[in-house]
C-alpha cells in the first residue's frame, strides 16, 4: 500500500521544479511589504505581526502613517510560483532600525530585494538601500502607489533616490496582484540580465 500523503493541497512545491530563488521584500516603516507579500503568496503567509503599544511609541515613529496598528518583528513570508522550473520565495523584513540584525541574516542566500518605498516619505528608503547595497543585493524599486498620493514621474524618482541608470524602478500597489506581480517580473528580469 502507498503510504505518501496526497498533495493536492498547493501546500507543497512541485516536483518539476527545478530553481528555488530567495528574493527580499525591504523597505521602511509602514511602506507595504506585508501586504505585498500576502499579495504575491500562493500559500497562507507567514506572518510576525504584533500589536503596536505605547511601549514603541517613541521608538516607532508613525509620522504621517494612519491607521497601523501593527507591525512586523521578525519577518513575513510567502511563496510564488512562476513556471514549471522557477519558485520564488518571497521574505519580507521588519521596516524599523532596530531589526538590522534580522536583515543580515535574511540576506545570506538571497537573489536580490525588491525595494518598497512610499513616493511620499522619499527619505525614509535611503537607510534601507544602503543595507541592500551594503549586503551586495542587486534590486529594483518598487514605488508603492498609496490612496490619494500624487503621480511622480520616474526621472524625478530616479533623481531624488539618486539611483544609477540601470536600477529599474516600476510603479505598484501592493494590494492588487497584477501590479505587484509585474514589479516582481521586473526584478527577475534585472536579475537575469546581470547572471548572463
Amino acid at each position: 500500500m502507498d503510504s505518501r500523503p496526497v498533495l493536492d493541497d498547493g501546500a507543497y512545491v512541485r516536483s518539476a521544479v527545478q530553481t528555488a530563488a530567495k528574493i527580499l521584500v525591504v523597505g521602511h516603516f509602514a511602506v507595504g511589504k506585508t501586504t505585498f507579500i500576502g499579495t504575491m503568496s500562493e500559500i497562507p503567509p507567514l506572518r510576525t505581526e504584533e500589536t503596536m503599544t505605547q511601549a514603541a511609541a517613541g521608538v516607532d515613529d508613525l509620522g504621517d502613517v494612519r491607521g497601523k496598528t501593527t507591525t512586523t518583528v521578525a519577518m513575513d513570508f510567502g511563496r510564488l510560483t512562476i513556471n514549471d522550473r522557477l519558485v520564488l520565495y518571497l521574505f519580507g523584513t521588519p521596516g524599523q532600525q532596530r531589526f538590522v540584525q534580522v536583515w543580515e541574516d535574511m540576506s545570506r542566500g538571497a537573489l536580490g530585494a525588491l525595494i518598497l518605498v512610499d513616493p511620499e516619505r522619499l527619505e525614509e528608503s535611503f537607510p534601507v538601500m544602503d543595507l541592500v547595497e551594503q549586503y551586495g543585493l542587486p534590486y529594483a524599486i518598487a514605488v508603492n502607489r498609496f490612496d490619494g498620493t500624487p503621480d511622480r514621474p520616474d526621472e524625478e524618482l530616479r533623481e531624488a533616490l539618486d539611483l544609477l541608470p540601470e536600477t529599474p524602478v516600476v510603479t505598484c500597489d501592493a494590494r492588487d496582484p497584477k501590479s505587484s506581480a509585474h514589479s516582481l517580473m521586473v526584478l527577475i528580469r534585472y536579475l537575469q540580465t546581470r547572471i548572463s
